[in-house]
């Protein structure tokens, strides 16, 4: 019940901002406490933040705190920019399946390829009820593809270069993300 309330939320806040860029959401996207995450869907630590996310943080603080993902593919990961835009084109579809796009991405990562991931797409599509075909479309439609250069851009003028990195009001963290320090971040952000 919980899930679908943040799942409501969200729609009635994305509709009431006409014209705003496409996020991936989760928590509470009316909250004024922003959580701010770049990932790359090939990095481990970037699964680490993950894990933090679905086991601490979101617990916790998902009815209260808006978390919004971005992309940073780095170079040296030949799939993970196909992968955010992919992941872009899911989220359109259904915000809560690109989160679990997400999650499985960076779950599975040590066994997709650049060579495998068109397979590896068609059947998270299939199995969600998705469109197999739009899916693989996605990967070379430019409108997507200038999301996740937006969000590249964004994090270059943050001075970002490594990922994961959070943002939490005026605090961040890179790479190795601690729930303490997190958490305590968070706090500190809410409205008192």
């Amino acid at each position: 019940m919980r899930s679908l309330r943040v799942v409501l939320m969200w729609a009635a806040a994305v509709a009431a901002m006409p014209g705003a860029r496409y996020d991936v959401m989760e928590g509470n996207p009316a909250s004024p406490v922003k959580v701010v995450i770049y990932e790359d869907l090939q990095c481990g630590d970037c699964l680490t933040l993950r894990t933090l996310l679905d086991e601490k943080v979101l617990p916790k603080y998902g009815d209260r705190v808006a978390f919004q993902h971005r992309d940073l593919p780095l170079g040296r990961h030949e799939w993970a920019r196909p992968a955010a835009i992919a992941d872009r084109w899911v989220a359109e579809q259904s915000n809560q399946l690109g989160i679990i796009m997400r999650r499985e991405l960076l779950a599975q990562q040590n066994s997709i390829t650049l060579q495998n991931l068109q397979p590896w797409l068609r059947e998270f599509a299939a199995r969600n009820r998705l469109d197999q075909k739009g899916i693989v479309d996605a990967l070379t439609d430019p409108r997507l593809s200038a999301i996740v250069d937006q969000d590249i851009q964004s994090a270059q003028a943050r001075g970002v270069t490594k990922v994961p990195a959070v943002f939490v009001g005026g605090v961040s963290f890179t790479e190795t993300i601690l729930y303490d320090d997190l958490a305590r971040a968070i706090e500190d952000a809410m409205p008192r």
